[in-house]
């Protein structure tokens, strides 16, 4: 047998190797489909728990974006969890009047949709808490556009469902923002795109996108800020990866409870940035866990 022979051997054993580990992780790496029933509806949600879970360890929901689908969503927060020992749900979205998947937060497409997507998602962390050993203390939400504009309503209206709010390419919409304020304050994250022409970090108040009147992201996250009564913002660049990153650090709020932390919120500016989780700028997963992680008990 030859050298080459010998070479091409080895070549073949180690590419073999490397698919079936792949494969292997790819296994221990896939959320199981769940059923809830809420309001006379079945409501489906996909559910990863690490093997190596602890007892009582924390929850992260993580909601799709419109038209998007739980099956299969964001399979690098599952990647996060195994790493950092918690589980992750992804709930899916029920359907509109044109078929199209998402949360109901006032779209003129929702218009006569009337699933409770707010009582959903506060029930289905209580039963995850229940049904899977969870911890109430420690369960956190977000999500990705139209899932980013679910964690807004629930900050604002169910703030003490969660611990705390990651949204990505998320926005506050009009009507919320006229009518409600924040009942509480929460830690709060968003990462948003300065060239983002879905979800506009200027806002839209003519509504010439079609999603209905929203404020802009600064704005909005400067409702988070005032709210936890934070005193002063600090900015820092992330290192470069594609676009370049501002991270404003909103400090010196309220106790998030009696001898725990300051209530934060941060805003990653991504200059230049898309519609996306900006997972080609930073590891945005490992950035929401990092600052979940601040807020556990």
């Amino acid at each position: 047998m030859t050298h080459m022979s010998i070479s091409l051997k080895k070549a073949l054993f180690l590419l073999t190797f490397l698919c079936t580990f792949a494969s292997f992780t790819m296994m221990a790496q896939e959320a199981k489909e769940y059923h809830f029933k809420h309001k006379g509806m079945d409501r489906t949600y996909w559910l990863y728990i690490p093997e190596t879970l602890s007892e009582k360890a924390p929850l992260v929901i993580v909601m799709h974006g419109y038209g998007g689908k739980a099956e299969g969503y964001r399979p690098e927060m599952m990647t996060t969890a195994e790493k950092h020992g918690f589980a992750v749900c992804y709930p899916q979205g029920a359907k509109d009047k044109k078929g199209k998947t998402g949360w109901n937060v006032g779209y003129p497409a929702q218009e006569g949709m009337n699933t409770d997507d707010l009582d959903f998602i506060c029930k289905l962390a209580g039963h995850l808490q229940k049904k899977h050993g969870l911890s109430k203390e420690n369960t956190f939400c977000s999500g990705m556009s139209n899932g980013g504009e679910m964690c807004y309503l629930l900050a604002t209206l169910k703030p003490g469902a969660f611990t705390a709010y990651a949204s990505v390419a998320g926005l506050t919409m009009e009507w919320a923002y006229r009518n409600h304020r924040p009942e509480k304050p929460v830690p709060f994250m968003e990462v948003h795109g300065t060239a983002d022409k879905t979800s506009k970090w200027e806002g839209d108040p003519d509504n010439a996108g079609g999603w209905g009147e929203y404020i802009a992201v600064p704005q909005a996250i400067a409702v988070m800020s005032t709210t936890a009564k934070c005193t002063h913002v600090e900015s820092s660049e992330l290192p470069v990866k594609r676009n370049e990153i501002t991270l404003h650090r909103y400090l010196g709020g309220e106790k998030a409870w009696k001898g725990g932390p300051d209530i934060e919120v941060r805003l990653y500016e991504v200059k230049g940035g898309k519609h996306s989780w900006a997972l080609k700028d930073m590891d945005t997963c490992e950035e929401i866990w990092n600052f979940f992680k601040l807020y556990l008990r």
